[in-house]
């Protein structure tokens, strides 16, 4: 058997596995975007392109993806700065760093879905801790969960809360490439540290690591659904609906199968689109 041969037969289990469970159901969510498909339904008609078109007449689908863009435009910014924020604080004080690493990770490794129960008891307006606190400082209460003002900015702090310990992981680890020489150099321009040392090595040295981490950060954030289906169900009158609870709506809900398969097209050309760029990203940081 030549090279080639060899090759293609110790490939063929994960190229099988792959085509049954990856290429098969995309190949068949697509076939379906294109169809009247109801679950349960004895048959089912083609229908071209009417459930993109009618996906851009949605206003809930619109509604939707404006709210999955704002808390992506929240959750992005503020969990990367304060995981690199944390990175920096732990690199710069050796004394229980292990401490201090699964601290800030140990969201990461929960159940999002027990801690969404846990944060929907905090932030009771009337018993939860949040609030409590929040009295003996003389504010509140607030209802975060079902003030239309509040409640998407509350999801994404859970957000927030739950990437920080990733994200700090990621810039701990570009932390450690950083050459030695480089912050000596620095000490001896005058720059030994502080912000001048930041801004000088750190910060240009961290640029792959800071924009492979956003790119990834968005990812994880166009993926909410479990803390929305725990705690607000896409309410009140959809202030919290994102695209992933639409999508499940549509489908498990309404049972209109074909036009929750558009939606996930849709959904899937977005992490596609990111996908592509943290390839590049790693591509560009390799060479």
């Amino acid at each position: 058997m030549n090279g080639r041969g060899s090759v293609l037969l110790l490939t063929a289990p994960a190229l099988v596995l792959m085509a049954v469970f990856l290429i098969g159901p995309l190949l068949a969510v697509i076939a379906l975007s294109f169809t009247s498909y109801q679950l349960g339904a004895p048959s089912l008609s083609f229908v071209g392109m009417a459930n993109y078109i009618e996906m851009t007449e949605d206003a809930t689908v619109r509604i939707s993806l404006a709210n999955t863009l704002i808390y992506v435009g929240v959750v992005v910014p503020v969990s990367v700065g304060l995981g690199l924020g944390a990175a920096l604080l732990i690199e710069a004080d050796p004394s229980l760093r292990g401490f201090y690493r699964a601290s800030y990770f140990l969201p990461v490794m929960a159940t999002l879905i027990a801690m969404a129960i846990v944060w929907e008891f905090m932030l009771d307006a009337r018993f939860g801790a949040v609030n409590m606190l929040l009295r003996a400082m003389g504010l509140g209460p607030y209802d975060f969960l079902h003030d239309r003002k509040l409640v998407l900015y509350t999801l994404a702090g859970i957000g927030v809360w739950q990437n920080v310990g990733f994200n700090m992981v990621l810039f701990m680890a570009g932390l450690t490439a950083v050459p030695r020489e480089l912050y000596e150099a620095a000490a001896v321009d005058g720059a030994g540290r502080g912000f001048e040392r930041f801004k000088l090595v750190t910060w240009p040295m961290l640029g792959p690591v800071t924009l492979f981490t956003v790119v990834i950060t968005a990812i994880r954030a166009f993926q909410v659904f479990d803390t929305v289906k725990v705690l607000t169900e896409g309410g009140p009158n959809k202030a919290s609906e994102v695209l992933l609870h639409t999508i499940y709506a549509e489908a498990f809900n309404f049972f209109r199968n074909g036009y929750a398969a558009a939606l996930v097209v849709v959904f899937l050309l977005f992490i596609m689109a990111l996908s592509a760029v943290r390839l590049f990203v790693l591509g560009r940081s390799r060479t």
